[in-house]
């Protein structure tokens, strides 16, 4: 059993470091990562003017999805009704206002808590364009109402702190229904739900490979699975092979749709499970989408690993370390009497 702070925050800094050990890199092909950082690639952290490593909107968001788990959470504990999808999809809307876009006049009401309030959480890295237009569409998508047909991975890399958080009876539906706010096709929702149940059977002391092929089996129970647990179960086989890792990735695809960023990170944190460094430095280095590889890659390991197999200076340089902890911890209190939890996870 991992249910303890060292993988709860291993898993949240994990992520928030593969994210940003991927973002200089996102939109270079590999063979132009290699002629401006190398013949190995990116091996470390990119410093900004402010002396830290930036995170993109894969950890902004992920920070907004544990906030609105919590926020339901608290809801519920308050003895308010609670649909935690539709509390979540608040958090979003949140985070899109941090984004620079005006708050909703129709729910006004929503925009309090204690992210808004994180001034480095108001910067734009490259946010998707389908968790955008959904979100502006000022409509909430959902698994039977489609929003849109996007199997981008936006709904994927976001969704870690549920693996945290949810039994592995409910975790993969509610991940599923968190994705589906803003990603429609089965690929965008599902490749979530996998990663979400991957998560918490590792948190549970599951191993990586045991709690993928559990992510297989329940993904197999889904209508339109077929092209998630196709890619899924490539990605297992793929590890056990003596194939270069970029060969390997080459593969799986590019992670820029749900099922290739689920299975890219997937093969990534199995090829290489005991050293997250490693891992982390092959989940980015490739023609794709490597900051969503690299981030989802950092929360399993991180959930495997523990915090104190990530490098200590990694964790000292990521952006919203502070906030990334605390969250963390959040996820494994659940809940909290009292004023310093009710400022952070405000009922309504």
């Amino acid at each position: 059993m991992k249910r303890t702070q060292d993988f709860f925050r291993g898993c949240l800094i994990g992520g928030a470091i593969g994210d940003a050990l991927g973002w200089p890199v996102e939109f270079l092909k590999y063979e132009s990562i290699l002629s401006r950082y190398g013949k190995d690639g990116i091996l470390d952290l990119v410093l900004s003017q402010n002396e830290n490593a930036e995170v993109t909107d894969d950890t902004q968001m992920t920070l907004f999805t544990a906030e609105g788990i919590l926020r339901a959470e608290t809801r519920i504990n308050e003895k308010e009704i609670c649909d935690p999808p539709s509390v979540v999809y608040f958090a979003y809307l949140r985070w899109l206002n941090t984004q620079d876009y005006p708050k909703i006049k129709e729910f006004d009401w929503i925009y309090d808590g204690w992210l808004l309030n994180v001034r480095d959480l108001h910067n734009s890295r490259a946010p998707g364009n389908s968790c955008l237009s959904a979100l502006l569409s000022e409509k909430l998508g959902t698994i039977d109402e489609p929003i849109n047909n996007s199997k981008g991975c936006g709904g994927v890399m976001r969704v870690a702190p549920a693996g945290l958080f949810y039994s592995k009876e409910e975790v993969f539906q509610m991940a599923a229904e968190f994705a589906a706010l803003t990603h429609g096709h089965p690929s965008g929702y599902l490749s979530a739900g996998a990663l979400a149940l991957i998560i918490a059977c590792i948190i549970n002391g599951e191993d990586i490979e045991s709690a993928a092929n559990s992510g297989l089996t329940e993904l197999s129970k889904h209508e339109g699975h077929e092209e998630c647990s196709k890619s899924l179960k490539e990605a297992i086989d793929l590890s056990h092979m003596d194939m270069k890792p970029l060969d390997a990735i080459k593969k799986l695809g590019e992670g820029w749709v749900g099922e290739e960023a689920l299975a890219i990170s997937v093969y990534c944190a199995l090829k290489y499970r005991n050293d997250f460094k490693l891992a982390l430095i092959t989940a980015v280095n490739h023609n794709g989408d490597s900051d969503s590889t690299g981030a989802i890659t950092g929360n399993i390991l991180g959930a495997y690993l523990g915090v104190n197999s990530i490098p200590r200076d990694w964790i000292e340089k990521v952006e919203l370390k502070d906030e990334i902890i605390q969250v963390a911890d959040d996820l494994l209190t659940r809940y909290e009497v009292g004023k310093k939890w009710w400022d952070r996870y405000p009922g309504y």
